[in-house]
Order: structure tokens, then sequence, then C-alpha cells
């Protein structure tokens, strides 16, 4: 027996019981192609819920992580970080951004993000500006403040008392929208495409009006970009196509390719209510994720990666409806780039279970979405002989049971 083995029965005994992760244990991985400890291989159309978006252990990000560790691995934020300076200077080049904040997780930034804001407020404009609006369905994350903006009961029930001061309007809802946002509201927090909803993409009016009656009671908007971030809609940020610049944007997930790392991204004038000893963090920023998050963030401002995206989405958009075609299981099939929902048409034997363990048994990994949706977003330059293998598979489990 190999020493301190590991087993799924393991995960039962020792670990808290808030996953379910699958029967299999992934021991290695490369580019799109994962292998568990039976050497079983599987197609990732999943890239650890939109994070590893350049794959696993891509040569580059390998390359910086191995230099990094062989000449420092943390700092605290009393000396300068110079992977940090090197990573705010590309976010700072290719967005709207003047000042960076680091952290280590998505929900760290909207935390980060929403202190911001209400600070920015209370010594710019009122002490009594402090309000916040989300919108149904959203996810920011899973601490306290995040759960209470996600606007939905299932987040919160059992964890009361919630954060309070936040107000929740349905989402792509223009109607009684200025009834929400008011004198009193520090900032509005909002994702442009919703992923764990499934995905689901903010209407253009209703942004527009949102951007429009932040102007107009000097409100900031805070965009969540945490998933629809770092190219994954084919665009480095999704806010560049709905023609705005946010004021506040907070990032993670595929920026770091797998490493964990976070960022909250502003302009110089925002930033300045956030003060010596306003906010801090011990890992947010350090040195090995910094170095790996630079290179991730390179390779994902060239365009010619970009434009790979947009014509990946084509190829799986080809594919999904054909298979919809031959077999009506979708009521509908929704995407922003490469990350792609299908709504299923469950009946007894059909769902999102009965799929999501058919595709592992078959090697293809896929993740669910709310609404009876199988959320699609594999790395970002999975190769297309992959993408119809994987597809191929999802065929192959829909006509067993959906025929």
């Amino acid at each position: 027996m190999v020493p301190n083995m590991v087993t799924r029965t393991d995960f039962n005994r020792y670990m808290m019981p808030t996953y379910k992760p699958a029967n299999f244990i992934p021991s290695k991985a490369k580019g799109s192609i994962v292998w568990d400890k039976k050497n079983k291989k599987y197609i990732d159309f999943a890239s650890g819920i939109a994070v590893s978006s350049l794959g696993h252990c891509h040569p580059i990000l390998n390359k910086a992580l191995v230099e990094q560790s062989k000449k420092i691995w943390h700092l605290s934020n009393l000396l300068v970080n110079e992977p940090a300076m090197r990573l705010a200077k590309i976010f700072c080049k290719h967005t709207f951004a003047e000042k960076v904040f680091f952290a280590n997780s998505g929900a760290e930034a909207v935390e980060g993000a929403i202190k911001t804001a209400r600070k920015h407020a209370y010594e710019n404009i009122s002490k009594k500006k402090n309000e916040i609006v989300s919108f149904s369905d959203a996810f920011h994350g899973r601490t306290m403040m995040a759960i209470a903006l996600n606007g939905s009961d299932r987040f919160v029930k059992g964890f009361g008392p919630m954060p309070s001061g936040i107000k929740n309007h349905p989402f792509n809802e223009t109607k009684n929208l200025e009834k929400v946002i008011t004198k009193n509201t520090a900032a509005v927090i909002i994702e442009l495409v919703q992923g764990e909803a499934g995905i689901i993409k903010a209407k253009k009016d209703f942004i527009q009006k949102i951007k429009k009656l932040c102007k107009q009671n000097k409100v900031l908007m805070i965009i969540d970009e945490v998933q629809s971030g770092a190219g994954r809609t084919g665009t480095l940020f999704a806010y560049e196509q709905f023609g705005i610049k946010p004021d506040i944007m907070c990032c993670a997930k595929g920026i770091g390719g797998g490493i964990p790392i976070a960022a909250i991204l502003t302009t110089t004038k925002i930033a300045q209510c956030m003060q010596l000893g306003s906010h801090g963090t011990t890992f947010g920023g350090n040195p090995l994720a910094c170095a790996v998050a630079e290179q991730v963030m390179t390779l994902l401002t060239k365009k010619t990666l970009l434009n790979g995206v947009k014509k990946k989405e084509k190829i799986f958009l080809k594919e999904l409806k054909s298979i919809n075609d031959d077999y009506k299981c979708f009521s509908a099939i929704r995407s922003s780039g490469l990350w792609i929902g299908c709504k299923l048409n469950v009946n007894e034997n059909f769902n999102l279970d009965t799929v999501m363990k058919a595709c592992y048994e078959k090697g293809l990994m896929i993740l669910k979405a709310n609404d009876n949706t199988i959320r699609l977003a594999p790395s970002l330059i999975i190769e297309d002989h992959l993408i119809l293998k994987g597809l191929k598979v999802l065929r192959a489990v829909i006509q067993e049971q959906h025929p």
C-alpha cells in the first residue's frame, strides 16, 4: 500500500460536508485532459469552474511558477512586491483601472469592493449614503456580505443576521430601478453575465439605465467579473461589450490560470478613500501567484487568443444545435464566448445529475448551473478536435437518456 494513500471515502471521513465531489480522484492533467488515479482520461469542459483559463499545467505558467519559487515565495505588505507591481501595470494598461488591490479569491475582491464603495461615499458625499443594490439570481461568493448580495434565500438560510443596507432588484428588469438606486445608494454591484444562473446576459438597455441612475445619484457601479473576466466571454473583460466603464471591478478565477489570486480594480479618484490601514491582506498578491498571473494576463491580452475564443464558441454552438435538433433535449442554449449554458428539458430519467454522472463515466467533465442548466467552461485554448470529441460524448449520453 502507498503511504498515506487517498481514497474517495477519505473525503467523507475528513472533510466538512460542504461539497459532494465525483467518485473518481484526478491525479494529473495537461492542457484539456485530466487523468484519474486509475489512469482514465477525461476531456475537461469545466476548467475548475472557469479557473484554468489556459488549460492545465501550461508550460509558460509552469516555468513562471518554478522560476519564482526559486526566488521568493512570500512578502508582507511592508515591502514592495516586484511581481505584484508588474501584474498591476498590466491591469492598468489593458483596462479602465488606475489602481489595483490584490486579494486571494473572488469573494474577497467583492468584500473589498463594497468596503471601498461605502468608504468613498462616507468620505466624499454623505455619511448616510451606504446602501448597496444587487440583483436576483446573482452569485458574488460565500462570505457573509457576498451571500447577502446573492439575492437568494438558499444562500442565507441559517446564517443570519445578514449585513444590513442591501437592496435586491430583479435582474434585467428596468421597471422601478429608480426606486432602488437613489441618493442613499453607495454602489450597485452586478454581473454582466450571470454564470450560476445559467449563463444569463444582462440586457444593454438594463445596464445603460443602471449607469444613468448611478451618474444621477453619485453611485458607484461595481462590475463583478470574477467568472466573466480573463477572456472568458471573448473580450479581455465583459464590460468592453456593453459600452461602459466600471467604477470598481472585481476579478479572480481565470486571471491566475489555476493559482489563487484576485484583484480589485478602480480609479485613482476612488482609491484615495482607502488610506493606510483601510484594508489589508496577508497572502493577497503573493509573489508566486503574481508571477503566474503576469504570464496569464500577458497571453490573454493577445488578440489572436481572444479571437480564437469566439471561433471556438461557434464550434460549440454548431454542434450543440445539432444535438438539440436531433433530440430536442435543450429548451435554451445560451453562450458568451466559451461560457455556455444548455437548459435541459428534464424528465424522470433525464436531469442534471443523470447527465453529469454519465458524462463522468464516459470521460467528460462538465458543470452544473441553476435552472436545470449544463454549464460548459473549457480552457480558452482547448483544441478544436477535443471540443468535437467531448461533444460526441455528450451526444452519446443524451441519446441514451433522452432518445
